[in-house]
């Protein structure tokens, strides 16, 4: 076991990089999992228009993501797999605003490289060692800034998002509707079902709330950016989530990045969702090293627990692993993460270290977690990126809880 965490120790310094290439040229990334989440995603090809039908299948795009994952974990059991597979994509160009795509998902454990039965991580490919699924199936339709799109789609929002950290990214049978005046976004829909590494891959399209889910949003990115969202979850919490930032170019090489957000949700049907959470998070970026500090604080609501989305959230403490919803249960909890990156042509790296701690319970008991993340990443060209991500967790009142776990993956995108 010790040789095969040092391997992958050798080649987690390369996941987090990349994303953080990403990240300059564009907006900053406000979480560690996003950063995670940023590495694996496959950028949808554009569109083509045609002027008759058939010309909708003969100029259609295929395009896909090639994978491979090692993931494993020192404790506790020792359970690893390595893991083959990607998407595969096909899209139908663009006849009077209407085309439509649909996309296969598959992983599938590489027999000598995984462990069997207790010691096999099922994470990446399921209980059964594989997993194929058509994850995405949609009809689009676009008229000047509005786009209407029905069917299993990816998707990203403060509380349901794709969240593509592992091998199967999820994805969502909805009704999603976008309107973009000025630069502002709107965006309302009615999600249904899930499906993904945070659904769990066992389960397979779970609901998303008894009667789904509906929601509407407004965001906008130009410098000042903000979200305002709500959500509807059936039976289980509305919720309403808000953020607010700014993003300042102080010189060619220093930039400044502050944000606060808040997350309230309301209890439905007895169901044991209940929270108030409040989050900051500051940033420097001084010749291409960042240093960033993230904060959360989930109020006690008694006998509740607090519920971040379908998929990681938009916590900005949200790491790797670990997540203030883990310890914010019938107590007050308070979150912080310190970050340190650096970025340079094609290479990053990124040290981060969150410390999560819980308040006494109605019944006495206390928590508090700390979880380390280290990151490297390297992208050899546009299409093929390889990094690492190695995460340390120590529970301070239970010795059985702590554990290294260590992932190494390789993207191809084409």
């Amino acid at each position: 076991m010790k040789k095969r965490v040092i391997i992958v120790l050798v080649a987690s310094i390369l996941t987090t990089l990349s994303a953080a290439e990403v990240i300059q040229e564009n907006e900053r990334v406000d979480s560690v999992r996003k950063v995670i989440d940023s590495f694996g995603k496959m950028e949808d090809k554009e569109v083509s228009e045609v002027d008759k039908v058939k010309k909708m299948f003969k100029e259609g795009k295929a395009s896909g993501q090639l994978k491979i994952i090692y993931a494993g974990a020192a404790e506790p059991g020792d359970a690893y797999a390595t893991a083959l597979g990607g998407i595969l994509k096909y899209e139908l160009a663009e006849y009077r605003g209407f085309n439509a795509g649909a996309a296969v998902y598959t992983s599938y454990d590489i027999a000598f490289a995984s462990g069997s039965e207790l010691k096999r991580n099922t994470e990446l490919s399921s209980s059964a060692g594989n997993h194929t699924d058509m994850g995405e199936v949609y009809i689009n339709y676009q008229y000047d800034a509005l786009n209407f799109r029905a069917g299993r789609q990816v998707l990203d929002t403060p509380l349901a998002d794709s969240d593509d950290i592992r091998m199967i990214q999820n994805t969502f049978e909805a009704y999603v509707a976008t309107y973009n005046f000025n630069d502002i976004e709107f965006i309302a829909g009615n999600l249904q079902r899930w499906h993904g590494v945070d659904a769990g891959l066992d389960d397979g399209w779970s609901v998303t709330g008894e009667k789904g889910t509906n929601f509407g949003g407004v965001s906008y990115a130009k410098g000042l950016e903000f979200d305002a969202y709500y959500y509807n979850i059936t039976n289980l919490t509305n919720a309403a989530y808000f953020d607010v930032g700014i993003e300042y170019q102080l010189n060619d090489d220093i930039l400044l990045h502050a944000m606060v957000q808040y997350l309230h949700e309301s209890e439905l049907s007895n169901s044991g969702t209940a929270a108030t959470i409040c989050g900051a998070l500051a940033e420097v970026v001084v010749y291409d090293i960042g240093f960033n500090f993230a904060m959360n604080k989930a109020k006690d609501h008694e006998g509740k627990e607090s519920f971040s989305g379908f998929g990681g959230g938009a916590l900005f403490t949200s790491m790797d692993t670990m997540i203030i919803d883990e310890i914010a249960i019938d107590r007050e909890a308070l979150a912080y993460v310190f970050g340190v990156s650096y970025n340079y042509n094609d290479f990053s790296c990124l040290y981060a270290y969150g410390d999560f701690s819980g308040k006494a319970d109605s019944s006495g008991i206390k928590a508090h977690i700390v979880e380390q993340n280290i990151g490297v990443g390297y992208s050899l060209n546009e299409e093929f990126i390889v990094g690492m991500m190695y995460a340390i967790q120590q529970d301070k009142y239970d010795a059985l809880n702590n554990w290294h776990r260590a992932q190494i993956a390789l993207n191809y995108n084409f």
